[in-house]
């Protein structure tokens, strides 16, 4: 029998929502001291529940920082997020020199925000620093594949890897920011996280940290890029972990623009005549990491039997349709659709509490276990997880608490169970999803040889169908052994200002420059 996962995971929020909606509508919500966004001061209010640690692209990967990166910085390429296709942003051209050399024609003219000229000293600068793994820059997956950056001329560079690598274009359009070469080597990541400064249709104009972040529509964007000029004139990010204070805010005017909402709440913000709410999947998959490395916290776990007795113990299907209110099911850890990602030959776990207790049984633990559960976000998700172990006898105690948080420890061995969701940094490709938890770095909780090897294989092969079935191999392993549990493609649901004019997009980036009032 299925339990039913629409109570005690949800019933909390819930109601709280509704009391904030009844207040609301009876009291007219006091408002917020920063109540003066909106239509009439061209100022967009947007709440998020995440801060970032650091402004810097390259030493943060909340999502909200990913938005603030794509809107302030530049690429030297540009992908369409409708079609996929690639047009030049920094670079007006480019071409293949040999399977590990990128050469880049640059755009001229271009001028960062503080007034320093873009040219071959830009690029050669950011992608050496950051891919020098002395830097530790904090999304080291996204640059580890640069072996060195070579200026030809003022506006020529040429990009070599260290192998083969196929997915090197997708990378340099989406998470390879370009930075001003004298200012970044004047203050490094900690003065641009003070002062950012990018080439972006936007510029950060106030950063107070884990508060807020305020940008200004930059008036001086060059013509020729694909981005579209900006019409919002200011952009005011505050950062609000408490979920409620995000709906309090959105509907009393406060803030115009809030995402991540729980399905229910959104649900219930549809009646609201001066709101909108819109939904869509996205590449974010959502699983859970159990760290069967010797230091684990929980020994419990090296046991396969364990881990797939936690695997059997999450009626998905259930939570997909009651709680989490769209996507897909996923069997492998990637994002359906990702240029390499396949569940063929993979095992799947279905739901069944009757054989996780046989299996926690057969290892031992006839009475349950005892875990800690880390989570950083759809804590209504964590939480319906933990009452389905709690079924089979696996007391799960929840750790809630900021992304980076969760991460450091992970990357620290300190956690046994770790609800994790990963957006790929917008790229569509196999290499940036599956190795980053698998690969050998510092987030792999169980470091197998010969998973890394296939990966590492895999991620520099250039034949398709080849790098396909190398993937799967890998993959395969991963679910044979249960050394995570794939739960499923998360959607987002959006709640704005009815005047909002916004389009949704599955790579959870929000275009601010494409936005505007109707």
């Amino acid at each position: 029998m299925k339990r039913n996962v629409s109570t005690a995971a949800s019933v909390l929020p819930l109601n709280k929502a509704k009391l904030a909606l009844s207040a609301c509508l009876l009291a007219a919500c006091t408002l917020s001291p920063f109540a003066h966004a909106g239509k009439a001061n061209n100022t967009l209010g947007m709440a998020y529940d995440q801060a970032p640690e650091n402004i810097d692209p390259y030493f943060n990967n909340v999502r909200i920082g990913v938005i603030i990166a794509n809107n302030v910085w530049d690429t030297l390429v540009y992908r369409d997020p409708r079609t996929g296709g690639y047009s030049g942003q920094l670079a007006k051209s480019w071409k293949q020199v040999d399977d590990r050399t990128l050469e880049f024609d640059l755009r001229e003219g271009v001028k960062f925000h503080n007034g320093e000229d873009f040219d071959a000293d830009s690029v050669v600068y950011t992608l050496n620093f950051v891919a020098d793994p002395k830097n530790k820059a904090t999304t080291q997956s996204n640059v580890r594949w640069i072996d060195k950056v070579e200026k030809i001329d003022k506006y020529k560079v040429r990009i070599i890897s260290k192998e083969p690598f196929p997915a090197a274009i997708d990378y340099l359009s989406t998470t390879l920011a370009i930075h001003p070469a004298k200012y970044y080597q004047e203050v490094g990541p900690a003065g641009m996280n003070a002062k950012p400064v990018g080439t972006g249709p936007y510029k950060i104009i106030e950063h107070v940290p884990g508060k807020s972040v305020t940008l200004e529509r930059n008036a001086n964007y060059f013509k020729d890029s694909p981005k579209s000029q900006p019409t919002i004139n200011k952009v005011r990010i505050r950062f609000l972990p408490d979920r409620q204070t995000q709906m309090a805010e959105v509907m009393s005017g406060g803030e115009d623009f809030i995402m991540h909402v729980p399905k229910d709440q959104a649900e219930k913000l549809k009646g609201l005549p001066h709101l909108q709410v819109q939904s869509g999947n996205t590449m974010r998959i959502v699983f859970l990491s159990l760290n069967s490395l010797d230091n684990t916290p929980a020994p419990e776990l090296k046991d396969v039997r364990v881990r797939k007795a936690i695997a059997h113990a999450i009626d998905r299907e259930a939570m997909l349709k009651n709680i989490v209110g769209g996507g897909e099911i996923i069997n492998t850890i990637c994002t359906p659709g990702q240029v390499g990602c396949t569940s063929e030959g993979a095992t799947v776990y279905k739901y069944d509490p009757a054989l996780s207790k046989k299996l926690l049984a057969e290892a031992g633990f006839p009475n349950g276990l005892s875990l800690d559960f880390n989570s950083y976000r759809e804590r209504n998700q964590a939480e319906a997880m933990i009452n389905y172990l709690q079924a089979v006898g696996i007391k799960a105690k929840l750790n809630f608490m900021q992304y980076a948080a969760m991460r450091d420890l992970a990357r620290s061995g300190k956690v046994s169970v770790a609800h994790q969701t990963w957006g790929s940094n917008l790229i569509n490709d196999t290499s940036a999803s599956t190795p980053v938890y698998f690969g050998g770095g510092g987030d792999d909780l169980t470091k197998d040889p010969e998973v890394i090897k296939l990966l590492d294989k895999g991620d520099h092969t250039i034949d398709p169908k080849e790098r396909k079935e190398i993937y799967g191999k890998a993959l395969a392993l991963i679910s044979e052994k249960a050394y995570a549990v794939p739960l499923w493609t998360l959607p987002v649901y959006y709640v704005a200002n009815k005047d909002v004019k916004f389009t949704p997009y599955h790579d959870e980036l929000v275009r601010f420059w494409e936005m505007g009032w109707k």
